[in-house]
């Protein structure tokens, strides 16, 4: 229904908004999710890089491209992997205006319902998605950062019908991240059969189940046990039975909207938007239904990591959308000032949250710079700078708790190896369990390395190939420290044999621990 010049793309007003969105909620290297996936490209680029302990991150890096697609680029371009995760955070957050516009694009008439939907979503990208321990965008780059945008594009090309496109980025999507295009694909099987096939609305629920069986790792009908189940449910969103009552309002409130939204017929809207708010009421649901599923027993534990809850993700993303387009359509018709009026209040608010987010990291995180304003990141790029490429470090495994730290990850800013920390290490063994001996033992043998001995330093160097150490505090005595600032200190551990006491088969981890 759209014809040529709907299908133009405002390229350059796209870009502004990209450069806008970048100024409000900044851009962070190795934060939250980054340390479970950047390490995996900085290896594939750099072999030598982290001899212990990467099974942590390479168990996700057989499931993606995403890292291939970053040590590619590296290569190609000459680039250091700083600068690539950069430039690539940028281009993922353009693919993203660019994703956002293509489906209100197929949703709304007019301009200025469409441009207050970009705005908003500029304002406020970096919000929560209910309970799911995911932003509608992140201010650093995982595979998400690659998924969403190319969801957003199949989606789109699905409403207008352009059933090719929309399979070759739900394609692309799935060889980023298989988990969210699993759950578009049954979006889109809703989209297409509609409501009024409701027994082919309900089948999904195998196909959803039913997909675990294409991921590499195992599903069985018995409890969690011992350290898996501490780090499974340390992951308290991975269960309803947890979620507070504002936790459902955010599952709830929108799809009670979308409701509304499917039925009312709204000044300038398109046969589209109808269709997307309708066909997103029972996605929600079938999501609730079958997190409520997961929670009923403990038998179905492992199942908790399909994480359907995560359908709130797109959910959440197409609801703003629609609901920014709508508030436009009317409120800024023959007042243009009503856009900026919407607009300056929520990036206001964001820049604001963003900068409280990270207090003591700069708002941009450029690549390249020798120093940082975070002192825990100025240890890290030290140690990258100074300390052999096959150091292993032991570090509190409570660290990414450390409020000084603003959550950047030991291995992806400083590309070295480390024992397995208690938090972002447990989000791996969440989701692989064979992992769980391991970082149960590895956590527990640094919880409060911050106040260890030199005695405690040499009893971790015998049982782990630790050579070095960073320890926010004072040093003991004993032990040799190049550096030594705002209170964060790199130490050598004296004595440590390293990897050498380590037997061929102990010194390769990374291929005892995956289970493919």
């Amino acid at each position: 229904m759209t014809g040529v010049i709907d299908r133009r793309h405002p390229f350059g007003r796209l870009g502004l908004l990209t450069i806008a969105a970048v100024a409000i909620h900044g851009y962070h290297l190795g934060v939250e999710d980054s340390e479970i996936f950047i390490p995996a490209a900085r290896k594939l680029l750099h072999p030598s890089l982290y001899p212990y302990g990467a099974e942590f991150f390479l168990a996700h890096e057989h499931l993606s491209l995403f890292s291939v697609v970053l040590a590619w680029t590296a290569r190609l371009t000459h680039l250091s992997m700083d600068w690539t995760i950069f430039l690539w955070y940028v281009a993922s957050l353009y693919a993203l205006m660019l994703g956002c516009w293509m489906v209100v694009r197929a949703c709304f008439q007019s301009p200025r319902a469409r441009w207050c939907s970009l705005l908003v979503i500029t304002a406020v990208i970096t919000m929560p998605a209910a309970n799911t321990a995911l932003l509608l965008a992140d201010p650093y780059l995982t595979p998400r950062s690659f998924s969403t945008p190319l969801l957003l594009i199949a989606l789109a090309n699905l409403l207008e019908r352009r059933y090719a496109y929309a399979a070759i980025a739900a394609l692309a999507a799935c060889a980023i991240h298989p988990q969210m295009t699993l759950y578009f694909l049954i979006l889109a099987g809703i989209i297409k059969y509609g409501q009024k096939a409701a027994p082919k609305v309900q089948e999904p629920v195998p196909v959803m189940v039913g997909g675990a069986a294409f991921l590499p790792f195992g599903f069985d009908l018995k409890p969690a046990q011992g350290p898996y189940r501490e780090a499974l449910y340390a992951r308290d969103f991975f269960f309803l039975a947890n979620w507070t009552w504002y936790d459902w309002m955010g599952l709830l409130a929108p799809l009670a909207f979308l409701w509304w939204w499917a039925r009312a017929r709204f000044r300038g809207t398109l046969p589209a938007f109808q269709r997307l708010s309708e066909s997103l009421v029972p996605f929600g649901l079938l999501s609730i239904a079958i997190g409520l599923v997961f929670t009923t027993s403990h038998r179905l534990d492992t199942f908790a990591r399909l994480q359907p809850l995560r359908c709130f993700h797109l959910i959440t993303l197409i609801f703003v959308l629609l609901g920014a387009g709508l508030i436009g359509e009317y409120a800024a018709k023959g007042r243009p000032w009503v856009l900026a009026a919407f607009f300056l209040p929520m990036a206001g608010a964001m820049f604001f949250v963003s900068g409280q987010t990270y207090p003591h990291s700069a708002r941009i995180e450029w690549p390249g710079q020798k120093t940082s304003s975070n002192d825990w990141v100025n240890a890290l790029l030290w140690v990258r700078q100074n300390t052999p490429e096959d150091a292993i470090f032991a570090v509190d495994s409570r660290y990414f708790k450390d409020p000084a730290m603003d959550v950047h990850g030991f291995r992806t800013v400083s590309g070295r190896s480390d024992l397995a920390d208690y938090f972002k290490d447990g989000g791996a063994v969440a989701m692989f369990p064979a992992l769980a001996a391991q970082w149960k033992l590895e956590s527990d043998a640094t919880y409060g390395l911050n106040h260890f001995s030199e005695a405690d330093f040499k009893r971790l160097s015998n049982e782990y190939p630790v050579t070095w150490t960073v320890i926010h505090g004072p040093a003991p005595d004993g032990l040799d420290c190049p550096y030594q600032q705002r209170g964060f200190d790199v130490c050598r551990i004296p004595g440590a044999p390293g990897l050498a006491h380590l037997s061929a088969a102990a010194q390769t981890p990374a291929q005892q621990s995956l289970v493919f």
